[in-house]
């Protein structure tokens, strides 16, 4: 079983009406097109909706885990998984224990399966290895309709990611205005246009994943890179309550043979402190500079700066649990 899951239950007997009767709340179509197709229920409180994206020409699963009390109209937390967009084993479910620790909370937990190594943006071409990604669009304008209507929120919402999902919730939160109340990023770089910020994407799509960046928002001096810049678009982070943290890159409390994921394995544990470390180190100096934007422009934000920490998992379920009463704050839980 996967850590933090909870096991299969009876969906009949259940006091969800979501999971007890296998169907949606209420079917609905967002106003592309894109539309609810199916829903299954997984496990206890968990269950998979099948949502088709017009910009996308796909069917993407939506992974859900229902709140706590679903007696009432609750709100949402959007929680990206990584680079590999939960593609892969690299995911909150299957790295921590955001599951469990999140399961007797009254909200909505909300995560599409795909993205991998896109960043969760809109690309201006499609790409012969990371395919049609339109995933802004999926997320602010199709997908929340249809997740409202299904799962009977009350629509309010907030977004948490890590790494280059850190980037893209502040991207998508200045992209869609009021769509959400709080964001969480972490170990993520806001700077997307500047020399550093493009090697550190490209690094990310082409040297990890595979694709082209020129298929992602163009060449180097194209404005594509600009207009998805949360750096240079801060102000648009205004009223937001916020959360964003980083290490420093250097060994701590999890980067040792009994942390979590390497289970004593050297190889695992020097590649975590090497490549991890140079990783965060890099998205440190990111988020200094992003707290100096914003400081700069009057917006308050609560920043953890860790005085050590690689770009690692553990350190990733810590700020779930360090970011939640901001987040529930702005969810009104």
């Amino acid at each position: 079983m996967v850590p933090g899951a909870i096991a299969s239950a009876d969906p009949t007997t259940s006091t969800d009406p979501v999971i007890r009767s296998a169907q949606p709340e209420v079917r609905a179509t967002a106003p592309d097109g894109s539309r609810f197709e199916s829903l299954t229920v997984a496990s206890g409180n968990r269950l998979m909706l099948h949502v088709y994206s017009a910009a996308m020409h796909a069917t993407i699963p939506v992974d859900v885990q229902r709140p706590a009390d679903a007696g009432a109209a609750r709100p949402v937390l959007y929680l990206l998984n990584g680079g590999g967009g939960g593609e892969d084993s690299a995911t909150w479910r299957v790295r921590t224990d955001a599951e469990a620790f999140l399961a007797d909370k009254n909200v909505n937990v909300v995560s599409p399966i795909g993205g991998r190594w896109s960043y969760y943006a809109d690309w201006k071409n499609v790409d012969p290895v990371l395919g049609n990604n339109k995933w802004t669009t999926f997320l602010t304008r199709e997908l929340p309709p249809v997740v409202d209507a299904a799962l009977g929120t009350n629509g309010v919402n907030a977004i948490a990611g890590l790494s280059s999902s850190a980037t893209a919730v502040l991207q998508m939160a200045i992209a869609a205005p009021h769509l959400y109340r709080g964001v969480a990023s972490y170990s993520g770089c806001a700077q997307t246009s500047d020399p550093i910020g493009q090697q550190f994407v490209k690094l990310t799509v082409e040297t990890w994943g595979g694709g082209n960046t020129v298929n992602m928002w163009g060449p180097p001096d194209d404005p594509l890179w600009a207009a998805n810049d949360p750096y240079v678009h801060a102000d648009g982070l205004r009223g937001l309550d916020l959360y964003i943290s980083n290490g420093n890159g250097l060994p701590g409390r999890y980067d040792t043979p009994d942390g979590p994921g390497i289970d004593g394995s050297s190889r695992v544990l020097a590649q975590q402190i090497a490549v991890g470390g140079v990783i965060e180190a890099a998205t440190n100096y990111c988020t200094h500079r992003l707290a100096e934007k914003l400081a700069q422009l009057g917006i308050p934000a609560t920043f953890n700066f860790r005085d050590s920490g690689t770009h690692s998992w553990g350190y990733w379920q810590d700020d779930l649990k360090y970011s939640w009463p901001i987040l529930a704050r702005s969810l009104g839980i």
